[in-house]
């Protein structure tokens, strides 16, 4: 540092004192070396330093689940149950078949479908007659796709896997098929050539 002319450097000179221990030394208390925390201050530090992170955990934990709570729920899929019902004959069986007949129901279909009786199944119906290919994404049931012709007649049989992406078609345009539980046609002795009845096979597609 420079020299200050001003200064009597024959015999040395204590530091100077820092300001705020002046202020302190100032408002201390006779006889006390630690001025004393107001009354308020001194209860809060009191809570604070008594608080403890094993106290606080059960209070974590319900503030956890309480904002888990709050969060909105993913919606699940869920299958279709209140679709329209008919009943078909094959041979001396009958099959409650729920009736998917618009766009939306069609390509919905059995997914997610985790059980069903064992004379239960689905039909679809289309416009006109086409050439039908089925996959099974989102489909937890194993089936068999029955192909059939306006006249009730099953024209091939396909047996499908669950969560497949293979495409299964008829062999010939057709407007009906029927899904059963896979062997159901099988253990029924029901094949190709086989002939389903019912109110659907009776009613001529619109021209």
């Amino acid at each position: 540092m420079g020299h200050n002319p001003g200064q009597d450097c024959s015999s040395p000179q204590p530091p100077p004192m820092p300001a705020l221990l002046l202020l302190r030394q100032r408002h201390a208390a006779p006889g006390s070396a630690r001025p004393a925390l107001p009354t308020w201050r001194a209860g809060f530090w009191a809570r604070v330093q008594g608080w403890r992170l094993p106290a606080l955990r059960p209070w974590l934990r319900v503030m956890g689940l309480v904002f888990a709570a709050s969060l909105p729920a993913q919606a699940q899929p869920q299958p279709q149950l209140d679709l329209p019902r008919t009943t078909l004959g094959a041979g001396m069986f009958l099959i409650q078949a729920q009736v998917a007949q618009t766009a939306e129901q069609r390509a919905t279909g059995l997914m997610h479908r985790r059980e069903m009786p064992p004379n239960e199944g689905m039909l679809f119906i289309f416009e006109r007659p086409s050439i039908q290919c089925f996959w099974m994404k989102n489909t937890l049931l194993p089936l068999t796709a029955a192909f059939v012709a306006d006249d009730g007649t099953i024209v091939n049989l396909a047996d499908m896997q669950p969560q497949s992406l293979d495409s299964h078609c008829s062999t010939k345009p057709v407007r009906f098929v029927l899904e059963m539980h896979q062997g159901w046609f099988v253990r029924k002795g029901i094949k190709a050539g086989s002939r389903l009845s019912g109110a659907p096979f009776e009613t001529r597609p619109a021209q």
